[in-house]
């Protein structure tokens, strides 16, 4: 049984200031930098071992590489000024259709830097005023800044590094 929260029935209170965006993307400037320590040295036996028929802690990081495209696409829904964020697939096919467990773990992990830094790039382009703007946002039904948006995006990746975590400590002797 897991200790990590389940993401979906997560709530969230964007009520903190926007001038903690700087915090927040260096936040996710060092999301590749943590997930690489966390996996580096660990048995590749025990980053593919899928408790429960659950995703195993390769696909929780292939994962995060698959939902970059899904926080660009949501970065673009501000700098086009939409009236929604774009839609998640809630049901992860992109996941699980992957077969990340098939791949050398070092191609997510390059996939995801270069990835996360375009992501970023892309958020520096932006103006100040933009990170105020509020979409609503479809599953949590409620206006998200683009700060909101960085800060989900944060917690996302922490839930998913908390589970990776859990999951080669379990493999690990002594736990």
């Amino acid at each position: 049984m897991s200790d990590v929260p389940v993401w979906f029935e997560r709530k969230f209170e964007f009520s903190f200031p926007v001038e903690l965006q700087p915090n927040l993307r260096a936040r996710l400037r060092g999301t590749a930098a943590r997930l690489e320590e966390v996996v580096r040295g660990v048995a590749g036996e025990s980053l593919v071992r899928k408790p429960q028929e659950k995703w195993s802690a390769q696909e929780h990081a292939g994962h995060l590489l698959d939902l970059e495209p899904l926080w660009l696409a949501r970065v673009e829904d501000y700098a086009a000024g939409r009236t929604q964020l774009t839609v998640a697939d809630l049901k992860n096919r992109k996941t699980d259709e992957a077969n990340h467990n098939a791949r050398p773990l070092e191609e997510i992990l390059a996939e995801f830097r270069a990835a996360r830094a375009g992501l970023l790039q892309r958020v520096d382009e932006l103006e100040v005023s933009q990170f105020t703007q509020a979409i609503p946002h479809p599953r949590l039904k409620t206006p998200m800044r683009l700060v909101d948006h960085l800060y989900f995006v944060a917690e996302h990746d922490d839930h998913h590094l908390a589970r990776i975590w859990e999951l080669i400590s379990i493999s690990r002797p002594g736990k």
